[in-house]
Parts: C-alpha cells; sequence; structure tokens
C-alpha cells in the first residue's frame, strides 16, 4: 500500500508539540544520559579476537535507512538442492563485561528506546552503533550462526561459532527492494527464494505472522514531526524469517542444554477465537476454515477491509513472556504465533535478553558449561524485560497520542470521515486517513467495522495528547 505522511507543519502547534515531547523524554522512568564510568568502561573495552577468521565471506546488513546499531548481517548461497545461510550477530557478551559497569546500566535499561526526538540507547552508543555494530567495510567479532537448508527451506543442520567478519554493504530495505524489483543481483538476490520457503515452513507449523503496518513518528528536514504508516516490504518479511529461523535454533540449543530464556506466548483461547470470528464476520471477511495464520497470509493488502481486520486480529496475539529454566526444560515452550519454542537471540546491541541467549547458546554449541554469570542472573530477565517494555509501551503510546493531537489541532471545528475498526460499547476505535490518526469516538446507531462515519473534531490537547470528536 502507498505511504501515507501527515506532517505537523512548522506553527504555534509544532512548537508546542516540542515542548510536549520534551516533557515525555524527562518524565521517562528510565535513564537517559549514560554515567560518566560506563563511557569509560565502553571506551575501554578490548574483545580478543576470533580464532575463526570468516573475513572472506561477503556479509552484508539489511536494516533502515540510516541505522548504525546493526545487530545482524548474512549471507546467503547455494549448496545443492538446498541452501547455506550464515547469520552473523554483533557479538555483544564479547564487549560487555559480566558484573560490570555496562552490564549494570544495560540491565537498567532493558531495552532501546526510540522516541519521536532520537533513541535512548541500550548500550553506550561507542558500542552499539560503533565498535559492537556490523558496520561496512569494517573488522567486526560475531557470533554466526550457519544452516544447513534443504530444498524445501527446512534446517537440517545448524552451528554457532564466535569468528571474525567484515561486512561487504549496508543495505535499507527501501533500495534493496528496488534493486530486486529491477531484478538486479546482489546480496539480496536469494531472499525472496530462501524466505518464501521459510514462509511455507511457517504455514506447516502452524505459526502466524500479523504484519501490521508499521506507524512510526518521523521528523522532516524543517523540524517538522509526521506519523508514517506503511505496510512491510516483502524484503522485510523475507529477512524476518531469516531472524525468526535463528531465533528457533537457539531455543532449540537451550532446550538440549537444559538452560536458558525463552520467548513464550499462549495459543488464543476459544473465547478469543470466536470473538475474532465475529469481527471477520462483521468486516465482510469471515474467516470460516482453517488455520488463522493461513487465513491473515491470504488477506489482500489492496483491500481496504484488511486493516481492520489485522486490528481485529491483534487480541490473538496477546500473553508473550519470558521463561527461564535451569535443570529442567519448561513442560509448555512454544511461542504459539510461530509454532515452534523461539528464543530473542538476534538483538543484543538493542534487547537485553539477547546477551544471554546467545551466551548461552555460544557455550552449549562449545561443549561447554552455560556461564556462571549468566545463570546467576536469569531469574532477573523476565521482570527487567517486563518493566522495559512497559516502559516502551508508554513512550510509544504517548509519543505517538501527542502527535496525532498536533495533526488535528488545525482541524478542531472540523468534520472528518474516520473508518471503524472496532465496536467498543457506544464508541469505537476510528482510524482516520489524512491526518493518519487512529483513536476512539462516537459512533452513530447500527454503525459496524468497515462502515465509514462523519465526525467533527471537538478538541485536541497535545500536552494531554488527547483528542476528542462528537457525532
Amino acid at each position: 500500500m502507498p505511504q501515507r505522511r501527515s506532517h505537523v507543519a512548522p506553527s504555534a502547534a509544532q512548537t508546542e508539540l516540542a515542548t510536549a515531547l520534551a516533557v515525555l523524554r524527562e518524565s521517562l522512568d528510565a535513564p537517559v544520559e549514560f554515567p560518566a564510568g560506563v563511557i569509560a568502561e565502553a571506551e575501554a573495552t578490548t574483545v580478543v579476537t576470533p580464532d575463526l577468521d570468516l573475513r572472506d565471506v561477503p556479509f552484508a546488513t539489511l536494516d533502515p535507512e540510516g541505522s548504525r546499531d546493526l545487530d545482524q548481517a548474512f549471507h546467503l548461497e547455494r549448496a545443492g538442492s538446498g541452501f547455506t545461510v550464515r547469520y552473523a550477530i554483533a557479538d555483544v557478551p564479547g564487549f560487555v563485561k559480566p558484573g560490570g559497569a555496562v552490564d549494570a546500566e544495560a540491565r537498567r535499561r532493558g531495552q532501546t528506546l526510540y522516541a519521536a526526538d532520537g533513541s535512548i540507547p541500550l548500550h553506550p552508543r561507542v558500542l552499539s552503533e560503533d565498535r559492537a555494530s556490523l558496520l561496512a567495510d569494517v573488522d567486526r567479532p560475531a557470533l554466526v550462526w550457519t544452516f544447513a537448508l534443504d530444498d524445501s527451506g527446512a534446517v537440517s543442520e545448524h552451528r554457532l561459532e564466535r569468528a571474525l567478519i567484515r561486512s561487504r554493504a549496508q543495505l535499507d530495505y527501501v533500495s534493496a527492494q528496488q534493486a530486486l524489483d529491477r531484478g538486479e543481483d546482489g546480496p539480496w538476490s536469494l531472499l525472496p527464494e530462501i524466505g518464501a520457503l521459510r514462509i511455507a515452513q511457517e504455514q506447516q507449523r502452524g505459526g502466524a505472522s500479523l504484519n501490521l503496518p508499521s506507524e512510526e513518528i518521523v521528523q522532516a528536514d524543517d523540524g517538522s514531526y509526521a506519523i508514517e504508516r506503511r505496510h512491510p516490504l516483502p524484503i522485510e518479511e523475507w529477512n524476518a524469517q531469516l531472524s525468526l529461523m535463528t531465533g528457533m535454533a537457539a531455543a532449540e540449543v537451550m532446550l538440549d542444554a537444559r538452560v536458558g530464556v525463552l520467548r513464550t506466548m499462549p495459543q488464543p483461547d476459544e473465547a478469543s477465537f470466536d470473538a475474532f470470528r465475529h469481527q471477520t464476520e462483521a468486516l465482510g471477511r469471515p474467516w470460516t476454515s482453517g488455520r488463522y495464520g493461513n487465513y491473515l497470509r491470504q488477506l489482500d493488502r489492496a483491500d481496504p477491509m484488511t486493516l481492520p481486520v489485522l486490528e481485529a486480529a491483534a487480541m490473538l496475539f496477546r500473553g508473550a513472556g519470558y521463561v527461564v529454566f535451569d535443570g529442567t526444560a519448561p513442560t509448555d515452550a512454544e511461542q504459539a504465533a510461530i509454532g515452534a519454542p523461539y528464543a530473542h537471540a538476534t538483538a543484543p546491541l538493542r534487547r537485553l535478553v539477547d546477551r544471554w541467549s546467545l551466551a548461552i547458546c555460544l557455550a552449549a554449541s562449545n561443549g561447554e558449561a552455560a556461564p556462571a554469570w549468566a545463570r546467576e542472573s536469569l531469574a532477573e530477565l523476565p521482570t527487567l524485560m517486563q518493566e522495559s517494555g512497559q516502559r516502551a509501551s508508554r513512550l510509544n503510546s504517548a509519543t505517538i497520542n501527542a502527535v496525532e493531537a498536533a495533526l488535528l489541532t488545525p482541524l478542531v471545528g472540523s468534520v472528518v470521515n474516520a473508518t471503524v475498526i472496532e465496536l467498543r460499547g457506544e464508541r469505537a476505535s476510528i482510524q482516520i486517513a489524512d491526518p493518519a490518526v487512529t483513536a476512539t469516538a462516537p459512533i452513530p446507531a447500527g454503525a459496524k467495522p468497515g462502515d465509514v462515519v462523519a465526525l467533527r473534531v471537538v478538541r485536541a490537547d497535545i500536552a494531554r495528547g488527547e483528542v476528542e470528536f462528537a457525532l
């Protein structure tokens, strides 16, 4: 679908928005600046050069344009009737000293936070955007997963090794997709084929992908803010399959070692399935049979009803959490949406838990016991990640609310058209196309999901991030 970008033009509303975003950042229950001791330790960190040298392998990274915290690099090649996939992960366990100042500060933060006016990184930028990042044309230590895939895309073998690599190219999603569409060869050439096979594997497992449009705050050159919504490009979905494959391999390694941390999600209960079926019927796109993952895959992105269906499907993707274990593997280890046990193990620069997963997997791959520091602190991880996840959610929600209020400020008193997404008693979740705003509002009697209703913008409070509508 085409990108929709609604800007808050430079004005009194823009000034008020900038103030509101600054207050929001300051009000976060999270550290923003790094203490001097943490910076000093990060700058002084030395890493032993790995014995395995894979610098002759032409790895490449694939991220949003302008990214500096590059966690993963990939290399794809044919191997007989199948494929060899190498997936290199930034060697954060090698850079962060257990019990040191950087470690302690990372545990306080939990994950990188993304604000409208910049990120609040998990690690000092000298690590996350420089020395540990898999930037192009520099030597970097990495934890490299090597996968053997058969002609159906199934993994027949995998291993994890610490190695020295050198990425050859820093790719971004948009440019790489355009190159693919033009039929150009490059590091991405096998990604559509392998990605499609892995999606077929997901389908066989009973997995499901929600693939809601992303909703991001972007800042233009003139300082104005915008909300940008877009569906993931095909290349993003194929690339995500490499990460999912790695997370499943990490879970397998830790389950075999009987120590580790998994990302789990329960199967939706029948009440949730019934509610979703009712929503799809109301939207005129009924889910009548088969697995819900297959139903979601078959939705037409060009259909205006697809977005309301995906919004309704969010109820099926709830309850995700972390389970730690040491000595006895958990009985219910599956991540329901993936259809297999799964671990977060591919974003250690931006997410705390991945460092534990990688350190444990590397030890197990070398026939060694899990590091003592990792075992001793396993029990802390679910709480640390839950707290950081809540901070990230609050920041994202409050930021979007403030920007949406600023977008609607010039329209106070005006009438706008909105699509009903989900009924909530006498109110509903609604979506305005231009400016791109999602909110709750009263709706006419008898309105149902998918209907377009006319609403008057009554109030837009930027400081509070509140908007009010009337019929």
